[in-house]
C-alpha cells in the first residue's frame, strides 16, 4: 500500500512518498497529489520479485539417474550418486547467464529429499553420495550467497513414496518438511507449490492409485501461513498464488494481453478450470502476477538422449521476449546431469543468450532525447514527460484524473536507430493501460511501428530497425490516468544463429 503523508523529515509543505519497503522520498512543495491507486496493487515482496525478471530452476533427484520425468516413489536411495556435484558451478552458470536466483526441487513427486530430513529415510542421508553426509540444499544455498543469487525451494505437495499420502497424517509430515526448508537455509525468495496431486504411486508399498480433493486436502491457507511467518519476504507460487501465479503453459509463452490481477479466492493449486484465469482479470481483486516456467531441454530432468535437443539461442531469445517482454518473470529450468554438473551445451546456450541480451539492452538511446507530453498532471514537474527517460523507475509521467489517453514524444538532435522498445508502468499504483501505439516520424509523416494492449511491469517489443528524430508513444486507452515510468529504445546486435 502507498501512504502519502506529511513528515517531520521534510520541510513544511513537502510531501513524502512512502512505498512499502522503500525509503521515503522527500519531494519539493507541490500542491498536485499523485494518482490514487487503480485496483489491486503489489505488496513490497511482489515489487521486489518483479525486479528479478529472470532466474533459474534446478530439477535434480533420483529421476536424473533413472532417466524418468516422474519417479514412482519406489526408487532406492542408492541410485542417487552424482560423481562430481558442484553447486558452485550451477550458481556461477546462473550468474553468468544474467539470472538473479535459483529454485531447486528439494522434493519432487517421487518423495526423495535432497536434504537430510529428519522426518523420512527417503533422502540423501541414505545415499552413497558423500557417504550419506551430503546436503544439496546446503551446498546450493551457500553457493547462491557466494555468487549473489537469491535462493528458492520447490516442495512437491504430492508424494508417491509416503505411506500416509492422502490421509490427514501426511499434512503434518508435509508441513514439518516445509518448516525444515524455511528455517535451515537462510533467506528464501520464492516457495514453489505445483498442482500435481494424486495418482499411481508406491505409497510405502501399497502400490495403488490415490486421489484427494486438492481444493481442501492441503488446507492451503494454513500451509501458506507457515511461509508468511518463517519467511515473510518470500513470494509463493501456485496456480492461484497467493503471490505469483502460473502462466498456464510450459512452453515459455506469456499472454500478449496480460493482467497482473486475478480473483484469488476462486483459484487453488491444481484448479481444473485454471485456463480461464491464466491471462489474469482486469477487475481482479488481488495482485498475483504471472511466472513463465519452461525448460531449456524437452524434459525437466536431465536425459542423455536430449543432449542434442537443447533449445537454440534463437528459441531462448524468443522465450525471453514472450515472457519478460510480456510482464511475466522467466523461470528457466537448467537440469544438472548425472555427474551433478550443468551440461556444456546448456552452458554455451545460456552464455550466448546473455551476450545478446547484454548487448541489446546496454545503451538506452532514449536517454539522449528530450521529452514532451500532450498533457501533464496538474502541469507539475513531478509528473512530467521527462520522467520516462530519466532511468529512475520511481518517477513517472501522469495525466490528470479523468484523462485516460495521451502521448509522450521524444525528440533527438540526431537520428536515432533502434529496433526495441521497453515500456513500463508505475505498478505501485496498479495496472492501468489497455491500449498503446508507438510511432516514428519518417519522411515528415508519423508512421506506426508497433502497437499493444496491456503493459504492466514491463513490455518489450521488437520490430524492424527504425531511424528517426521523433518518436511518439500514444496511450490510447487506460482504466485510469496513465502512469508511465519508462520509455526506452534499444538497438539489438545481429540476429543469433539457430
Amino acid at each position: 500500500m502507498n501512504l502519502w503523508k506529511r513528515t517531520t523529515k521534510c520541510r513544511p509543505g513537502w510531501w513524502a512518498v512512502c512505498l512499502s519497503g522503500l525509503p521515503a522520498l522527500c519531494l519539493a512543495a507541490d500542491p498536485v497529489p499523485p494518482p490514487a491507486p487503480c485496483g489491486a496493487v503489489p505488496s513490497a515482496r511482489q515489487l521486489q520479485w518483479h525486479e528479478l525478471e529472470f532466474y533459474g530452476f534446478i530439477h535434480f533427484t533420483v529421476n536424473t539417474f533413472t532417466d524418468k520425468e516422474w519417479g514412482y516413489g519406489d526408487e532406492s536411495e542408492t541410485v542417487f550418486n552424482p560423481t562430481a556435484l558442484d553447486a558452485r558451478q550451477w550458481a556461477r552458470v546462473a550468474r553468468d547467464a544474467g539470472m538473479k536466483g535459483l529454485i531447486i526441487t528439494a522434493k519432487h513427486h517421487d518423495g526423495f529429499c535432497l536434504w537430510p530430513s529428519q522426518y523420512t529415510q527417503h533422502s540423501v542421508k541414505n545415499s552413497p553420495w558423500k557417504n550419506g553426509h551430503g546436503d544439496v540444499l546446503r551446498e546450493l544455498s551457500n553457493a547462491c550467497r557466494e555468487f549473489g543469487l537469491k535462493f528458492g525451494v520447490y516442495l512437491s505437495p504430492w508424494d508417491r513414496n509416503r505411506a500416509e499420502y492422502s490421509r490427514p497424517e501426511y499434512l503434518t509430515y508435509y508441513r514439518n518438511q516445509l518448516r525444515e526448508l524455511l528455517t535451515q537455509y537462510g533467506p528464501i525468495f520464492e516457495v514453489w507449490f505445483d498442482g500435481a496431486n494424486g495418482g499411481d504411486g508406491y505409497y510405502g508399498g501399497a502400490r495403488e492409485k490415490r486421489r484427494i480433493d486438492n481444493s481442501t486436502y492441503y488446507d492451503w491457507p494454513d500451509t501458506w501461513s507457515i511461509v508468511r511467518r518463517l519467511q515473510p519476504n518470500a513470494v509463493m507460487f501456485s496456480d492461484g498464488g497467493p503471490d505469483v501465479r502460473w502462466v498456464g503453459n510450459e512452453s515459455g509463452v506469456a499472454f500478449e494481453t496480460a493482467w497482473m490481477t486475478i480473483n484469488r479466492r476462486m483459484i487453488y493449486p491444481g484448479c481444473p478450470n485454471y485456463a480461464q484465469y491464466a491471462p489474469g482479470q482486469p477487475d481482479g481483486t488481488d495482485w498475483v502476477p504471472p511466472e513463465v516456467d519452461v525448460s531449456i531441454r524437452p524434459g525437466w530432468f536431465y536425459h542423455p538422449s536430449e543432449d542434442t535437443k537443447v533449445k537454440s539461442v534463437e528459441k531462448l531469445l524468443d522465450i525471453y521476449y514472450q515472457s519478460v517482454g510480456r510482464s511475466a518473470n522467466l523461470l528457466l529450468n537448467v537440469p544438472p546431469d548425472r555427474q551433478g554438473l550443468i551440461h556444456d551445451t546448456d552452458v554455451a546456450r545460456l552464455k550466448a543468450l546473455h551476450a545478446i541480451l547484454a548487448a541489446t539492452f546496454k545503451t538506452d538511446l532514449a536517454r539522449r532525447a528530450s521529452a514532451t507530453a500532450t498533457s501533464t498532471r496538474g502541469s507539475s514537474r513531478r509528473f512530467a514527460a521527462a520522467n520516462v527517460i530519466d532511468g529512475n523507475p520511481q518517477t513517472y509521467w501522469a495525466t490528470d484524473d479523468g484523462t485516460t489517453s495521451g502521448s509522450v514524444e521524444l525528440a533527438f538532435n540526431q537520428p536515432a536507430r533502434f529496433d526495441n522498445v521497453v515500456i513500463q508502468e508505475y505498478i505501485a499504483l496498479g495496472q492501468r493501460v489497455e491500449g498503446w501505439t508507438l510511432e516514428a516520424e519518417v519522411g515528415g509523416q508519423w508512421r506506426p511501428i508497433v502497437a499493444g494492449t496491456t503493459i504492466g511491469y514491463k513490455h518489450i517489443a521488437r520490430f524492424a530497425p527504425v531511424a528517426t528524430r521523433r518518436v511518439r508513444l500514444n496511450i490510447t486507452h487506460a482504466r485510469a490516468c496513465p502512469t508511465i515510468s519508462t520509455l526506452a529504445l534499444y538497438l539489438s546486435p545481429q540476429t543469433p544463429e539457430k
